[in-house]
């Protein structure tokens, strides 16, 4: 049986960081048809300086970003859900200390869930086809 590489496995993780930053940068998911009601609030220039109410402009990412993104999804599907959440906890940045207190197991035992995660990845022969014909 093949060995997965490490480049192989460290291009899976690239891409998967890729699609939780893509997903990351999607439109905020609201209930349509409720709407505000409430006047405006004119604040001072002095209030303005101070308002912390501003979040920072999202660039939403492109159609390509996003179809990258919905065939990494579609990977993780083969895994278990543990691993499955696993995997997108450190694509999304999340800390081993972190990623350790939520599976109740030690730092070194989570690290090699991911590693045998993405093994479970890289020998898919959907996730060989796609890194072999993709130019990253």
């Amino acid at each position: 049986m093949n060995e997965p590489t490490d480049i192989a496995l460290e291009e899976i993780a690239a891409r998967l960081s890729a699609a939780a930053h893509t997903a990351r940068r999607l439109p905020p998911v609201k209930v349509q048809g409720y709407f505000n009601l409430w006047p405006t609030i004119v604040r001072s220039r002095f209030e303005m300086l101070e308002a912390d109410d501003r979040e920072p402009p999202r660039f939403p990412p492109s159609p390509r970003d996003i179809e990258a993104m919905l065939e990494v999804m579609r990977w993780v599907q083969c895994l278990e859900p543990q691993a499955r959440h696993l995997v997108w906890m450190r694509a999304k940045g999340y800390g081993w200390g972190a990623i350790s207190k939520r599976f109740g197991c030690d730092r070194t035992t989570a690290w090699r869930r991911w590693k045998a995660a993405l093994g479970t990845l890289a020998e898919q022969s959907v996730v060989k086809n796609t890194l072999n014909s993709s130019e990253l």
